[in-house]
């Protein structure tokens, strides 16, 4: 389940090199009869840090992480409409969706403020970033995803009927469907108390 836990991860700080790029990205417009081209090499120059970012956000989102959420999400629905595993009940359920937010705005948007002319302010984003992708993967809080928010996805907490009488409570459900007290939910497991979850139609 590793893998899938990472790819949450790379989905959520997509907006960040988005937002560097916007930031960063240095083409000089002119118009007029006396207006040239600089030159390709000099355009490069002036904007290797945002070329680097929408590298990465190319590379690692569209081909890897758009690639994954397609082929994983089309496993995920076959998945439950044939799982095997047994339905359980909704009895309590909290929205938290508020957590997109708290990730966007405690993370993402005060990294966007470094000094990225700075070599090593670009060492210390490159590390920092890699220490909270082994944070949030190591404490579950990959699915606080501003990522899936903009792909449609709800995140709720709930306490779940399972067979035999078998209550669990604080679980997290990833869903495309809107959710509520009583439903019965199919679910795949990502991690112990975290699951993909889609309502069962009647």
């Amino acid at each position: 389940m590793i893998h899938k836990k990472i790819g949450l991860y790379v989905i959520s700080i997509a907006l960040l090199f988005l937002f560097i790029f916007i930031l960063k990205v240095d083409v000089p417009i002119c118009f007029g009869n006396e207006c040239k081209f600089i030159g390709t090499s000099e355009l490069i120059k002036n904007n290797i840090i945002p070329i680097i970012c929408l590298i990465c956000l190319i590379c690692l989102i569209c081909l890897i992480c758009l690639c994954w959420a397609f082929f994983e999400y089309k496993k995920f629905r076959f998945n439950l409409q044939g799982s095997t595993n047994i339905p359980f009940k909704i009895i309590k359920i909290e929205s938290v969706n508020y957590e997109h937010l708290t990730f966007l705005a405690t993370y993402v948007i005060p990294l966007v403020s470094f000094n990225f002319d700075s070599d090593r302010y670009l060492i210390v984003l490159g590390v920092l970033l890699f220490v909270m992708g082994v944070i949030y993967v190591k404490t579950d809080l990959f699915y606080a995803n501003p990522s899936l928010a903009l792909l449609g996805f709800h995140i709720y907490k709930v306490d779940g009927n399972f067979k035999g009488d078998d209550n669990r409570e604080g679980i997290i459900l990833i869903s495309l469907s809107k959710l509520s007290k009583n439903n019965n939910v199919s679910y795949l497991k990502i991690d112990d108390r975290i699951y993909y979850a889609e309502k069962v139609r009647a």
